[in-house]
């Protein structure tokens, strides 16, 4: 009457999987992930540098920081997660495996850090879109594993998280704390501490029409868009302009879009 016993997990078979809590706790393979080339993402090469040497020096098993890539929606945060992996893997293939967290399992990230540990291989775990809302005591979880507890980090896993917001946190919550706690600065600064046990803080920042225009064209030239130049950008801009805004997001949007009116197939 017993439940079965679960297997043991294993990193076999595949170079990213997505972790589930369970019970019982289990890693699902991703056979392909969904990324998109680094040269492909413009505006952000200094990002892109500072992220992909980090993950790289891991990957080699060198010292390497957790990194919090925070800032303006849609401007490659996650895409630079997945492919600063790519790279490393492209340089020494199968040294690095990506494991998805999702916001609402991060409550389990000591957990599935404890079972990592024993794992032979070298893991990047990456939580995407993170923040914390008023009454979320998750949070502390990640504290704990970030820097915190007797056992420390695994020497074999690094952390990656992606927000919109610096402190992880809505003003609302850090204002909430002030204003009831007994000692307000305290409160504040033990959750703003959070975001500084972060080694790598990287900034995405809203881009500009000529970096837009950049990104249309490395994707139009990538994917074989034959398009003027003339008639790409004005077309480009009218897109964006119905979309409220500029990002990498939008520009890849405008060229999926730009591609089915083409008849020409791209990476989904």
């Amino acid at each position: 009457m017993a439940p079965a016993v679960a297997p043991p997990l294993t990193l076999e078979g595949a170079d990213a999987f997505v972790w589930h809590p369970g019970p019982p706790p289990a890693l699902s393979p991703v056979p392909r992930v969904a990324a998109v080339e680094g040269e492909l993402l413009q505006g952000i090469e200094g990002q892109r540098r500072l992220l992909g040497d980090n993950t790289l020096r891991f990957a080699r098993g060198l010292p390497a920081n957790n990194a919090m890539l925070w800032g303006a929606r849609g401007m490659g945060k996650s895409s630079l997660v997945k492919a600063a992996h790519a790279a490393a893997n492209a340089e020494r293939p199968g040294s690095l495996v990506l494991i998805e967290i999702a916001r609402e399992d991060i409550g389990s990230l000591p957990a599935l850090l404890n079972l990592l540990r024993a794992q032979p291989r070298r893991c990047l775990v990456f939580c995407d879109d993170l923040s914390f809302e008023r009454e979320d005591a998750d949070y502390k979880a990640l504290k704990s594993v970030l820097d915190g507890g007797i056992e420390g980090r695994p020497a074999n896993v690094i952390f990656y998280a992606t927000s919109n917001r610096r402190h992880l946190m809505a003003r609302d919550m850090i204002e909430n704390e002030r204003s009831t706690a007994i000692n307000p600065g305290e409160a504040v600064e033990e959750k703003v501490s959070l975001s500084d046990r972060f080694g790598l803080w990287i900034g995405f920042h809203n881009c500009d029409q000529p970096t837009f225009l950049r990104m249309v064209d490395g994707y139009a030239h990538r994917f074989g868009l034959d398009v003027p130049t003339e008639e790409l950008h004005a077309r480009a801009r009218e897109w964006s302009v119905t979309r409220g805004g500029r990002s990498g997001r939008v520009a890849w949007q405008f060229v999926t879009d730009l591609a089915g009116q083409l008849g020409r197939s791209i990476p989904a």
